[in-house]
């Protein structure tokens, strides 16, 4: 399939792909869609950005438009947080105008009765976080006995996120024949029972490496005290050009670090967990509309952002697990577009950089750090991870370190997984 316009859809849908410029599809749309309109069970690995949401939303709405009477739910998506399941709805009205087919979303953070009135109306699409949904069928408020067809999308995320139980809970009360479609970046343990115990028979989509950042992306790292990260990406925001994205450990530290950013003049804002859902959409919206160059994040809060031309992602704190650097950095170089990812690491986090090195199969490009940093006093930048400053070492020593060998140096073949640290073992509402 090399355009839209070959797919056997119906007027409506062709017109509104072509309304929204959507004419070539991208290599998981071209693999994925066909096999979806043909009725199978599907398990799909790709990274982020590569247009996973169009591949699972057209054939749904094909599928249901066809259909003269539809009783209830009859497509069920799942994703990891409120921010993707609002962004999967807001896609979603732009592909089912005019078709007549609903969707509601059931996601924590959000009047409750607002959502439940949607369903109620007739909705025949519910976008969902597994937390809200599962509370939903505890209480009995409706059934979702009619899916025909069920999305996980993200789903190695929510079970980062400690989700398992719920799904499988929400899995319980699904017909057994039904059409099941599973986008995951990788494929870990876990993942694998469940799609060994849920889907029949399914066909198989790899696209690209799921271990490794698109090769537009130029992944550098820099060893920096921390005491002198702040001054580092201060002195960043002034040379570089674009929006930045920068990753946080904790929410007090995101909270503490747009504050500072803000204070010295940068369109600073933070998104994370503790925050309301509309500070969230503000915070969001502001940064795709360019109100905002800077969005401070934490890792759960910034799985929902997906804004196109993002130029820089920084991990001022390192992740949690080294998995997660591989979401992180995707938020960049997105829709074929070039970007760079930028990761500060202490002194004391080079054992870390080597895990990280070690999953990608590849090292980061070592980047010198501009001259006459200043420190700052703790208190204005203090890590959000809770490590202590550091003494300043020569970038030379960094065990990454490399003659200008760029991200492509090293690449291999195959999966690695490290053992997780620090996950939660019950979902959260999102």
């Amino acid at each position: 399939m090399k355009t839209f316009s070959e797919l056997p859809l119906s007027p409506i849908l062709q017109t509104n792909l072509a309304r929204h410029a959507f004419e070539t599809p991208t290599p998981v749309q071209a693999s994925s869609i066909p096999q979806q309109l043909a009725g199978h069970d599907l398990v799909v690995t790709a990274q982020t950005g590569t247009g996973k949401t169009l591949a699972f939303l057209l054939p749904m709405l094909d599928k249901l438009g066809k259909q003269t009477n539809i009783p209830g739910i009859s497509a069920l998506i799942l994703t990891p947080t409120r921010e993707l399941a609002l962004q999967i709805h807001e896609a979603f009205g732009k592909l089912a105008a005019g078709t007549g087919i609903r969707a509601a979303v059931a996601v924590g953070g959000m009047s409750e009765q607002n959502q439940l009135q949607a369903i109620r109306r007739g909705s025949q699409v519910l976008i969902a976080t597994p937390g809200r949904l599962n509370d939903f069928l505890d209480r009995k408020l409706f059934k979702l006995s009619g899916v025909q067809v069920l999305v996980l999308d993200e789903a190695d995320r929510m079970l980062d996120m400690g989700f398992l139980p719920t799904i499988r809970r929400i899995l319980g009360e699904l017909p057994a024949t039904r059409q099941t479609v599973f986008f995951s970046a990788t494929i870990e343990s876990s993942v694998a029972h469940l799609i060994h115990t849920h889907l029949k028979n399914p066909v198989r989509i790899a696209i690209g490496s799921a271990t490794k950042p698109a090769e537009h992306i130029d992944l550098h790292v820099y060893e920096v005290e921390q005491d002198r990260k702040l001054a580092l990406l201060q002195k960043m925001l002034q040379d570089e050009r674009g929006s930045f994205l920068v990753f946080a450990r904790t929410k007090h530290g995101a909270d503490r670090l747009a504050k500072k950013l803000a204070s010295d003049g940068s369109k600073a804002t933070a998104i994370h967990g503790n925050r309301t859902q509309s500070q969230r959409n503000l915070a969001l919206r502001g940064f795709q509309d360019g109100s905002y160059r800077v969005l401070v994040a934490t890792d759960v809060a910034a799985r929902g952002v997906h804004v196109e031309g993002i130029a820089h992602v920084i991990n001022y704190d390192l992740p949690q697990v080294p998995e997660d650097f591989i979401h992180r950095v995707g938020r960049t170089g997105r829709a074929g577009l070039r970007g760079t990812a930028s990761t500060f690491s202490t002194r004391g986090e080079r054992a870390e950089i080597r895990k990280i090195e070690k999953l990608l199969d590849l090292r980061l490009t070592v980047q010198q750090l501009p001259i006459g940093l200043a420190a700052s006093a703790p208190h204005a930048s203090e890590s959000s991870s809770g490590r202590g400053a550091t003494s300043r070492p020569s970038a030379k020593n960094h065990p990454a370190a490399r003659p200008s060998q760029g991200v492509k140096a090293h690449h291999g073949s195959g999966l690695r997984s490290f053992s997780p640290r620090g996950r939660s073992s019950h979902g959260r509402h999102t």
